[in-house]
């Protein structure tokens, strides 16, 4: 006996792709059960799916943690934890955390009123809960992931069951993230493995066309567009005692596409005489082939002029070192500063060196190539605020770039990208560069709301963008600008451009602080207290507030003095200021870019 089959109505509110996989679940359903009888369908688990981003990074993983769930049969949400509330976690049963670390350990920013509540002493129990944690970093940072690691801890102590393992990645992820993915995979697999054959309920249908599809992106880390060098220029002068580049890279006819607030990932190189200084000091041929992760096959030069870390030293290379070098005698102190005790002397060590500082001094400890591709991690990208508008700088992408260099451990030492732009890159020349977007760094939907720029050194970057992308836009809201360097006279980036703005009307306000013109240093906190009533007569009258730069110091000094001058313009207490200042994050009008 035949049976008919329903379909989905082509007026359904489904896209084409998912009237498609529904009227194919729908005939695959209908061809094997009986009229009077309901399918039979495999377990399938509701899981949520939380990131926590500061750049897109873990939102982007997040996606494709969804996409391989909802191919298994799964039903997954995608959920930022910007706004979540940790009682609403309550209700869900599975639940996948991809958190990054921001500043120095820190959540987010807008994540950070979740885990504070999180964090309270009297919240109830996850003991439904299974969940798994993902933690994103930077081991150059002394709080390598802390902020997943917390995150993974307290919702252990909060009675939540773990389904894997957490994993701490490095800008390298790519490796950790498959490992986590194969354990996370496996554990819900035994899960549903374990729940009774269900009848498939008609919920199911309509909460899988709920799941956000991932956004396509056609330039990527690993498809990076080669854009032609169109313009280099110092911003600061030749008797600064530091240099600070403005570039432009051409993107005319190609589909690159960006918004004031993005940053542009560049895809650096290492400096070839550092590639050869390591080759020789090794005895290694450069023309040995080799075999990398993902890229293949390729020769030992290319792989560490193009592909590997050889400037930093990690704990992790120091490891693999002396594991290699374990029967040499000059390897048993590297080894002694391994043991959790020494990890200070550890620091101490690795600061400021490199892969051909640990060659010289342990020598003769690596004699096969293979065991020094497998020891380097791989060269990320660079990151930079763009300081350009689409709106105003049709088919280009500008940056502004402080160039590195240092002089340590008796050898001149420079930023690996940085000095790639300064010296080893002609205008004319390409370089492979993505846009990383900063979807939480963007201006105000009303054209006509007053902002704040607070951003000195190379922070001025995305606030440059924006004042062009309001005036091309014909934005009528208010423009304050808190600018800092060393000195006027020598490093007051794009000075004329935001002197013309001033005079024209178009940037309302400029407040300048160069540390190094007085006696007694000025920092851009220092001109906002000293504009204090000012300063808070524009949050009042609905202010947007931005800062960029530098996570370690300035950005704490700033909000410390944002909260400083809540509380004392306001006459609120030191509490209801810090009130005040979460709900301008609340109300998306703090916004941080900070590194």
């Amino acid at each position: 006996m035949s049976h008919q089959v329903p379909l989905i109505p082509d007026n359904a509110p489904f896209t084409l792709e998912q009237r498609g996989w529904l009227n194919g679940f729908l005939a695959g359903l209908y061809s094997t059960a009986p009229t009077n009888q309901a399918a039979e369908v495999p377990p399938s688990l509701k899981i949520a799916v939380f990131y926590a981003s500061q750049s897109g990074t873990a939102e982007g993983l997040a996606r494709k943690v969804v996409k391989d769930l909802k191919a298994k049969g799964h039903i997954a949400s995608l959920i930022s934890l910007e706004g979540y509330t940790p009682a609403a976690l309550i209700a869900e049963r599975y639940a996948i955390f991809i958190a990054s670390t921001y500043g120095e350990g820190d959540a987010p920013d807008a994540v950070r009123p979740f885990f504070e509540q999180l964090c309270l002493e009297h919240f109830p129990c996850y003991e439904n809960l299974s969940y798994s944690v993902l933690a994103l970093g930077d081991s150059s940072y002394e709080h390598f992931c802390k902020f997943g690691i917390d995150l993974d801890t307290r919702l252990a102590a909060l009675g939540g069951v773990r389904i894997a393992n957490r994993i701490d990645c490095d800008v390298d992820l790519d490796e950790p993230f498959a490992q986590w993915k194969q354990a996370l995979y496996a554990g819900l697999d035994d899960m549903a493995s374990a729940r009774p054959v269900h009848t498939a309920p008609p919920a199911s249908i309509a909460s899988a066309s709920k799941v956000e599809e991932p956004i396509a992106v056609t330039h990527t880390r690993e498809n990076p567009y080669l854009a032609p060098l169109v313009d280099k220029r110092p911003l600061t002068h030749d008797v600064s005692s530091k240099l600070t580049l403005h570039l432009a890279f051409n993107i005319s006819g190609s589909d690159v596409t960006y918004d004031a607030g993005d940053a542009c990932g560049v895809i650096p190189q290492n400096d070839p005489g550092l590639v050869e200084e390591i080759l020789h000091a090794l005895n290694f041929n450069g023309t040995v082939p080799i075999q990398l992760p993902k890229s293949g096959a390729t020769k030992l030069y290319d792989a560490l002029l193009n592909h590997l870390q050889i400037t930093r030293l990690t704990r992790k290379m120091i490891e693999a070192y002396a594991t290699i070098g374990k029967q040499s005698a000059q390897c048993h102190m590297l080894t002694s500063l391994l043991v959790p005790e020494q990890q200070g002397f550890l620091e101490k060590y690795t600061y400021d060196r490199g892969l051909i500082d640990l060659i010289h001094d342990y020598p003769h400890i690596l004699h096969d190539p293979a065991d020094l591709v497998a020891m380097l991690p791989r060269l990320s990208p660079r990151l930079y605020s763009i300081s350009s508008s689409p709106y105003a700088h049709t088919g280009e992408i500008h940056t502004t770039v402080a160039v590195v260099r240092y002089r340590s451990h008796n050898r001149e030492r420079g930023g690996v990208c940085s000095t790639l732009f300064a010296d080893r890159t002609a205008t004319g020349e390409a370089l492979p560069v993505y846009i990383q977007p900063n979807k939480r760094f963007r201006l105000p939907a009303d054209a006509a709301a007053p902002i704040i720029m607070i951003g000195p050194g190379t922070g001025i970057a995305p606030f440059r963008a924006f004042l062009h992308q309001r005036r091309a836009l014909g934005h009528t809201g208010r423009n304050w600008l808190f600018f800092g360097e060393r000195s006027a006279a020598t490093d007051f980036l794009y000075r004329d451009e935001l002197l013309a703005m001033q005079a024209d009307g178009h940037l309302t306000r400029l407040d300048l602080a160069f540390s190094r013109d007085q006696e007694h240093k000025i920092y851009v906190q220092d001109r906002m207290l000293e504009q204090a009533a000012t300063f808070y007569q524009w949050l009042e009258e609905g202010a947007s507030l931005y800062v960029c730069g530098d996570a370690s110091r300035m950005a704490k000094d700033v909000d410390a003095t944002l909260h400083a001058i809540v509380e004392q313009q306001s006459g609120l207490s030191a509490d209801a200021a810090s009130e005040y200042v979460n709900a301008l994050k609340d109300q998306h009008r703090y916004h941080r870019d900070v590194y």
